[in-house]
């Protein structure tokens, strides 16, 4: 029989339905479906025997809100608000780290910013920071999922699941099971008019980028709003209109971190 850790079960059947629903909405290739459920299969070490009553599923709960714990970003860190996030997450975790830690480690780009016959060229935030993190006065943007990811995964070494790319109802699914999760959206929460981005030309490709970019810890969600810890107001369980900020969410790519038990 093949084996596996007890304590990834549940994350390889979050994957699993992730996956073939990518497939079935047609945003993923059935080649690739699998491909990618067969990597992470093969990838996990000290595995144990699948038993029955190991295998379970998350139900879906009305409404669900989470006592997670929230960090301002401010004064220090006006760009921090991922890693800010982040420390949220991972201090919800059990981890004992704060933001300025994070803000030191997380991975920067070192792309300088250009401006070439209309065209702009810099770093991409799914490679690193972007810019400066402590202060306005110098340029600058944040920092995607990727280097995120990698960093938590410092803490939390194999734990860490990334649902980057998923359906907003896995945010639901980890929120159901009382674990919140980090996202990129915006500042206004909701989808955004085309006029508010503009595109980069980095080393790994063209980005559409929003100076209103933004990241926050979201804890929980009912009929009507979804709840977010803001490490830019500071507020625990602010709430914005739940489709709304599915929509901003969706076109910031559905960026969303969380871990497992």
């Amino acid at each position: 029989m093949r084996k596996m850790k007890k304590g990834a079960v549940l994350l390889f059947v979050t994957l699993f339905f992730i996956t073939i629903g990518s497939f079935l909405s047609g945003r993923l290739p059935v080649a690739l479906a699998m491909e990618n459920l067969k990597d992470w299969f093969y990838k996990e070490e000290d595995l144990q025997e699948i038993k029955p009553e190991d295998i379970f599923m998350v139900k879906i709960q009305s409404e669900v809100l989470i006592d997670a714990p929230v960090i301002p970003q401010f004064p220090e860190l006006p760009r921090g608000c991922e890693v800010t996030s982040l420390a949220m997450l991972l201090q919800h975790a059990g981890v004992s780290v704060d933001k300025m830690t994070l803000a030191e480690e997380v991975k920067k780009t070192n792309e300088p910013y250009k401006k070439e016959n209309g065209k702009i060229y810099y770093g991409h935030p799914n490679d690193g920071f972007v810019g400066d993190m402590y202060t306005y006065e110098k340029r600058g943007l944040g920092v995607y999922h990727t280097p995120i990811k990698e960093l938590a995964e410092q803490y939390l070494p194999g734990q860490i699941l990334d649902i980057t790319g998923s359906d907003f109802s896995s945010i639901k699914t980890h929120l159901s099971d009382e674990r919140p999760v980090w996202v990129i959206i915006n500042t206004a929460y909701k989808e955004l008019p085309d006029s508010f981005f503009q595109t980069w030309h980095t080393p790994s490709g063209e980005v559409d980028i929003t100076f209103k970019e933004h990241s926050v810890l979201v804890t929980g969600y009912d009929e009507e709003f979804i709840y977010f810890n803001d490490p830019y107001s500071g507020l625990k369980n602010k709430k914005a209109p739940i489709k709304d900020f599915e929509a901003g969410w969706v076109q910031m790519g559905s960026q969303a971190i969380t871990y497992m038990n």
